[in-house]
């Protein structure tokens, strides 16, 4: 298992491995095989940043068992998803804001993030861990009323689109079995969504597999997983975390725009 990280160190961009408190240095392309540069120096001298510029991002919508049957939303057979845009992602530490203007509600999703290795096109679902770099924590931010603002059209990206609003990381975790994970997400000290990935409709592979017949996946490819039940409103001014054990905890504050 490795944790590949993101870092601003001395006003330049690095990547490297994290081991205890201690950064490795590599140098080259996250997926074009890294070099190690032999240079480490300690976690609290680096800013940790989003651990990759996600090539695209695709978002899965009614992924759970439990969420479905609570919604009585009916199983679907292939994976829904749309697309956000890569100006919406944001690191660890960085804070969410709420859309100028916008006085609605803003709502935190806490998912399980796929980052794509390697060139995928109409993959096995047995294939599809050869193609997974690795898994992070994603929260899927939403403006909820942007949603349903146009009864003609669902607007899915918009909503969820804003800058800021696809926090990631803290890093990329690799050599871990999804299956037995567990998604959390705190609201300062109080557990709101806590959920098994195995009651996903469609598996981390199913995912990957199915999704590669639709379109080719590339390398930095993002794929959020859908979220279950217990997702809320956010307040300004509070910290929202994401922890999936096994793989991290990522951190946010979310607060309004000045002016």
């Amino acid at each position: 298992m490795t944790q590949w990280i993101r870092f601003d160190y001395q006003e330049k961009t690095e990547i490297g491995t994290l081991t205890g408190d201690t950064v490795s240095e590599y140098k080259g392309g996250l997926f074009d095989s890294p070099q190690p540069t032999g240079r480490s120096m300690p976690l609290s001298d680096v800013q940790l940043k989003a651990p990759l510029v996600p090539h695209s991002i695709f978002a899965l919508w009614n992924n759970f068992h439990e969420r479905a049957q609570k919604e009585s939303q009916t199983l679907p057979d292939v994976p829904l998803y749309f697309m956000k845009p890569i100006t919406s992602v944001i690191g660890p530490g960085e804070t969410i804001y709420r859309p100028r203007g916008h006085q609605g509600r803003v709502i935190f999703e806490a998912e399980l993030g796929i980052v794509i290795g390697s060139t995928c096109q109409e993959i096995s679902e047995e294939e599809a861990v050869q193609y997974i770099f690795g898994y992070t924590c994603v929260n899927d931010v939403t403006a909820i009323e942007f949603l349903f603002e146009d009864k003609a059209f669902q607007q899915w990206t918009r909503c969820k689109g804003f800058d800021t609003f696809t926090p990631l990381g803290p890093w990329i975790t690799t050599g871990i079995d999804p299956g037995g994970l567990q998604v959390m997400a705190l609201q300062g000290d109080k557990v709101r969504q806590d959920y098994p990935v195995s009651d996903m409709i469609f598996s981390p592979m199913e995912i990957v597999s199915l999704m590669s017949h639709y379109q080719t996946l590339l390398p930095g490819d993002l794929i959020c997983c859908g979220t279950s039940v217990g997702a809320r409103t956010m307040k300004p001014g509070s910290s929202i975390d994401i922890v999936i054990p096994g793989i991290g905890k990522l951190s946010n504050q979310f607060d309004d725009l000045s002016g």
